[in-house]
């Protein structure tokens, strides 16, 4: 029996490796640049002619309505009639007012017929009503100083009253844009949309229901 152990087998040589050279480096990437913005332009509207995605919650609806500075533009002054009359239309509830105004004494006339007027005083009996009709000339300051004459149906005394002041507000815009910063802070150029729920049908009024009888 041979204890000797069997030699042990040569390693092979090495292959001699050859080098690679190391990569050059890559260009850095060019740094995205967003377009120059024009003077007065939003950052929704620099995004969008960049082509990308505009969130939502950046765009402002009433952009168009404001300046760069956030001042609203004057309008330009409308034309008066022939008879130098600035017309303008309020509503309120089921009221309409038909006004028109024009630099003078500072008459407020209620037109009944076509001969037949009333003052402020005459057709509205309520403190409340006549403060409210007037209540947009005294904001600009032009109270005493312009004739208006109204026409106004449909509605109670309250309606009719805030529809004419509306209607005088917007008359007095068209007379001069410049008085619109004290209309609007007043709420005097907003249509108050707010009127009577409708009566349904089974039911004692627009929500109220008939007492339940069980028997």
């Amino acid at each position: 029996m041979n204890d000797e152990t069997p030699p042990t087998p040569p390693t092979p040589p090495t292959p001699p490796t050859s080098e690679t050279p190391p990569a050059p480096p890559a260009p850095p990437a060019p740094e995205a640049t967003s377009p120059a913005a024009p003077e007065g332009a939003s950052a929704p509207e620099v995004l969008a002619e960049a082509g990308a995605p505009v969130p939502v919650g950046a765009i402002d609806f009433t952009a168009g309505a404001t300046t760069a500075t956030g001042e609203r533009p004057i309008a330009a002054a409308k034309q008066a009639d022939a008879h130098g009359w600035w017309w303008a239309t309020g509503r309120r509830k089921t009221a309409v007012a038909r006004v028109r105004i024009k630099p003078g004494s500072g008459d407020f006339k209620i037109q009944k017929t076509r001969k037949k007027f009333k003052t402020i005083d005459e057709y509205f009996t309520e403190p409340r009503d006549r403060e409210d009709a007037v209540a947009s000339l005294k904001a600009t300051s032009t109270h005493g100083k312009m004739d208006v004459i109204v026409r106004v149906t449909g509605g109670g005394y309250m309606g009719q009253a805030q529809a004419v002041r509306l209607a005088v507000a917007r008359a007095l815009k068209g007379y001069d844009p410049n008085l619109e910063g004290a209309l609007r802070d007043n709420g005097f150029l907003t249509r108050d949309p707010r009127e009577v729920e409708r009566k349904k049908y089974g039911r004692a009024g627009a929500r109220k229901r008939f007492q339940f009888s069980k028997r």
